[in-house]
Formats: C-alpha cells, structure tokens, sequence
C-alpha cells in the first residue's frame, strides 16, 4: 500500500490524506475546491510553489488564484514565456525585453532592427493562441550552475549567462516551453492551458501585453494612459543602455570590475541634475507669466518625498527663492469628524480628513500677502491648537507642500494653475534581473519601507509586510489616478540601490518567522534580492535619497 501523508488545506480548515509524492493539482483535484477562478499556484508552509510542485511530508497549502499578488506573478511571468515563444518562433534574430509594469500591463520592447507594424503584433497574439491551445507544459529542470550557462550560451542569451555567473549560486534551474528554453525568477503554470485571458496591442514604440483583472480574472484590466510615466522610464532605460548597465548581471559585473563607487557617483549626479533643472523650471517660469507660488509633491510609500522636497529646496535657495514647507498633517479634521473605511476604523488616507476649507482659506491669504496663523494638530487630543505660529510670506517666498494627496485638483481648487508646480515622485525602477524578468517599482517600495521601519519606527519586517497591501489600496485611491496631473515627474530609484539595501534588508527579512504568513513574501525578498552583489553604503553621500532609509543623512526629518 503506498505511503501516505496529511495536508492541511487552509482554504477550506480541512486536513486530507494524500499519497506521497502527490503534485499540489493532484491535491487540488482531490480537495474538491470550489474556487470562483481558475488556481495557478499555492503557498506551501507559507512558501509560494508551481502547482506541478510534489509533496513528500506533511504540509499546510494555501491555493491561490490570480486575485492573489503571488498568484498574479506566476501567470504573467508563464505568459510571457509564451510572448517570447511565439516571438523566437515568427522572428528568430528579434530580441523581446520585458521592461516594466504601466498601464495595467506591462511595456515589452521588441527589436527587429526595422519598426514594428501591426501585421507584425498580430501574427505574435495569433501564435501566442495556438501555443496555448496545444496546452505545452512547462518543464522545470534543476542542473548545476554551468551547466545552465552553458544552455543559455549556446542560445546567445547574455543576459541570463551574466546573471546566472554573477549569482554565486552552486545550483540553478532553467525552464523549457516546447524546444524554447527561458530563466524566470519564481515559479511557472503547469501548462500553457491554464493561461485563460490576456491580449498584446501596439502601444507606442512597443507592446503591451495585458493581463487580467485583479478585481475580475475573466475580463482584462483597463488600459490607463500614462504618457509622462512612459516617457520617465524611457529615459532612464536609455541612459542605462548608454551605461551599459541594463539588468543585474551587468551591474554584478561592473562591480566585480571595481566600478561600484563610479556607478553610484553617476546615479547620485544624475538626480542632484534632475533636481537643478526641476527648480530652474520652477523659477524660469515665473520670468514669462505668473510667479509660481506653491509647489505640490505627492508620491507613494516610501518614494523618497521627503529629501526630494528638501533638495528641491536647496536648488530654488539657488535660484533666490526662499522655499518655507507646509505641512498638511496640521490641517486633519476633528477626530470626531474624521471619515471612516469600510472596516469602521478612522481612515486618515482620505481626502476628507482634511480641513479643506480652512487649509484653502490660509492658502489664498497668504497668497494675497496677508498673515495667517498656521495651527498645530494635537494627536493625542486628535484636535487643532493654536501656538502663535504666525506667517506671512515675502515676494520670493515660495510654498513647499508634500503629501499623498498633493496633486489631487481638490485639494487646491481655489489657487490658480498658474501659481501651482506639481511633481510626481515615484520610485521607478528600470534595472531589470535579465531581458524577461522585470522589477516591480513595489519590490523597490517595500525594502526601503522595511528597512525605514525597523531602523525608525520599530516595526518589524512581518508588521511592514503585513501592512503593506492597506498601504497599497490607498495609493491606488488617493495617489495613482492622479499622478498624470503632474507638471514633470521625478524618478527617485538609483541604479545601484538594490546592491546597498541587500546588506541592510536581510538580516530584516530573516527575522520573519517560517509560521507567519508574512514569511512568503519575506522569503521571496530575500531570494531576490541575492541576484545583487552587495555594495557597501559608506560611498553614498549623506544628501543621498537613500539615506531617508538607511539612516547618516545630513538633513533632519
């Protein structure tokens, strides 16, 4: 009789017996599941797992489905696979890169050494059907670590070669579709059929391959404009192609060449001339029309807003402007009157925890030249105070607000455009693993977060992550829909970062215990922030963005 061992299905609180060496479908099948959407992966002992992963002892599994972050990722990153087969299939010499997540989809770039034409995009999305009509499997193999390189040498993949030597690593995997051998960090569908939805349209000087809907897995996620933000990417990807450092295995090996320090003093110039011409902007504008007088900067969690207003305010000082900060945290409502979600918990995220009228009421007045009293919120009273905190501003006072809700037209509906700069400031990572696999701007987000926290405010990387997923719903209601209002946007990430917050994120991440929940995401940090080879923090220089997380920064906060 053959063995047997107990799974604990948290999906349903059921423990089952199953056979040893049972496939996590064969779990699936046998649970009878009734899941609204089709299944694409599971967490195993809060470790995320392809569903072809076999069990061989007893283990909690959580099945998942594409409504799940987790789950997302192993579908879009199983879809690729199938872009790049039908694209290696149509155009053998093209090359597909995979470069970032905009518009509800993600920018892949196609070289063919001629413009892409929409005969062309058509012909890719018919075969990319049929490849998943015929149901392929994908196939997972383990090898030692030249053995790979080898494999992907012989196909000229570069990419993978430079990361996979770089990697440290004794073992790896490679994945095949068909004849057609890929690298994708994480894990896969178990065939081509479980992809269900998805289309690939002409999206500018490229593609964008849509997936589905988080909210909804059977229809397809809208497409957003966002025209500025492309154009952010698109200058970073061209600087960093300039560099020669387009993914991690070329800054690995750029490093081991002894260049770290040149590679972080570029980046940081880089910015600091991002800032200068920011601010020259700010003030040229004032030359030809009305003089700006308030400049709004709202961006997501753990952007780097605050040294980015502060350095934005060392470069006006530069022009002769005096920058004086507003702080929106003093204008909160009465708690009593504060709005509440949907959980009946207080939700300061929301626009309407603010004093609106007021807030516009000292705007306009100080803008006419007029003095106002600023007053002070009292948080454990949860009521605003007043201490004499009096201001009045000069000819060339100029206003510096920064929060989530800054470029939200209702925040400032009374001040006119012309009086008004806004910046959008966003980490927007354009450093990608190899050609396929891309770096959410979130992974980005949340290890600076985790390290913030744990260094500032005492939170553990498991109450971080734990967090993080309210903190994302927020942005998707309060910051995202208004980002394209910004007059320029700002991209805070640094090439190098990643190398710098590897040394100070992973002792963090370790202390996420194996039972909790959080684990998952914690251990997939850490696996993929291994791709880097640490770089020291001792050549950043103390205005550095990244030192609002690490710390040795020589501005207060």
């Amino acid at each position: 009789m053959k063995q047997m061992l107990q799974i604990y299905c948290k999906n349903n609180n059921i423990y089952r017996e199953f056979p040893i060496g049972s496939s996590l479908l064969d779990i699936y099948y046998g649970l009878n599941l009734n899941f609204p959407y089709p299944v694409v992966s599971a967490k195993v002992n809060n470790r995320s797992e392809g569903l072809t992963y076999r069990v061989y002892n007893n283990k909690d599994v959580e099945f998942l489905d594409v409504r799940d972050s987790s789950g997302m990722r192993t579908y879009v990153r199983s879809l690729c696979f199938v872009l790049f087969k039908a694209i290696n299939e149509l155009f053998p010499d093209g090359k597909l890169f995979v470069e970032h997540p905009i518009s509800k989809g993600y920018f892949c770039n196609l070289r063919l050494g001629r413009p892409v034409t929409l005969e062309d995009i058509t012909a890719i999305k018919k075969r990319m059907h049929e490849i998943v009509d015929q149901d392929i499997p994908y196939l997972r193999t383990e090898c030692h670590t030249t053995e790979a390189v080898r494999i992907f040498s012989e196909h000229g993949m570069k990419d993978k070669v430079k990361l996979l030597e770089t990697s440290g690593s004794l073992y790896t995997y490679y994945y095949t579709l068909g004849d057609t051998v890929d690298y994708y960090y994480g894990n896969l569908l178990p065939s081509t059929g479980f992809i269900k939805v998805f289309d690939l349209v002409k999206y500018y000087d490229g593609l964008l391959l849509r997936i589905p809907s988080k909210e909804d897995p059977t229809r397809l996620e809208e497409v957003v404009k966002q025209e500025k933000m492309l154009d952010v990417f698109k200058e970073y990807l061209n600087w960093s192609y300039i560099m020669g450092v387009n993914n991690a295995g070329d800054f690995n090996q750029a490093c081991e060449a002894g260049h770290a320090t040149d590679l972080i003093n570029v980046a940081e110039a880089l910015q600091e001339k991002k800032i200068a011409q920011i601010a020259d902007t700010i003030f040229m504008r004032g030359e030809n029309e009305e003089r700006v007088k308030l400049v709004l900067i709202s961006g997501p969690s753990s952007s780097g807003k605050t040294t980015f207003s502060k350095r934005l305010s060392i470069q006006l000082m530069t022009n002769g402007l005096r920058p004086y900060p507003i702080s929106l945290d003093n204008y909160f409502v009465d708690r009593s009157e504060t709005p509440r979600d949907e959980n009946g918990d207080y939700d300061y995220e929301s626009l309407y925890a603010l004093d609106l009228e007021l807030f516009n009421e000292h705007l306009q007045a100080l803008l006419r030249g007029e003095e106002v009293e600023i007053p002070r919120y009292n948080f454990t009273l949860g009521k605003k105070e007043y201490k004499g905190d009096k201001l009045k501003i000069s000819e060339h006072t100029i206003l510096i607000l920064e929060g989530i809700h800054a470029l939200n037209p209702e925040l400032t509906p009374q001040i006119s455009n012309d009086q008004k700069f806004k910046i959008y400031v966003s980490a927007l990572t354009t450093i990608s693993l190899d050609d396929h696999n891309w770096i959410p701007t979130t992974d980005n987000r949340l290890l600076r977060r985790i390290i913030r926290d744990f260094n500032y405010r005492g939170y553990s990387a498991q109450e971080t992550i734990s967090r993080w997923p309210s903190v994302r719903a927020g942005e998707d209601k309060w910051i995202f829909p208004y980002q394209e209002n910004a007059d320029v946007m700002f991209n805070s990430a640094l090439l190098f970062e990643f190398a710098v917050l590897r040394a100070h994120a992973e002792p963090i991440l370790t202390g996420v215990a194996r039972n909790c929940p959080e684990y998952c995401e914690a251990y997939r940090l850490q696996k993929f922030i291994k791709y880097f080879i640490p770089v020291q923090d001792k050549e950043i220089p103390p205005t550095s963005l990244l030192r609002e997380f690490l710390g040795g920064s020589s501005f207060v906060y």
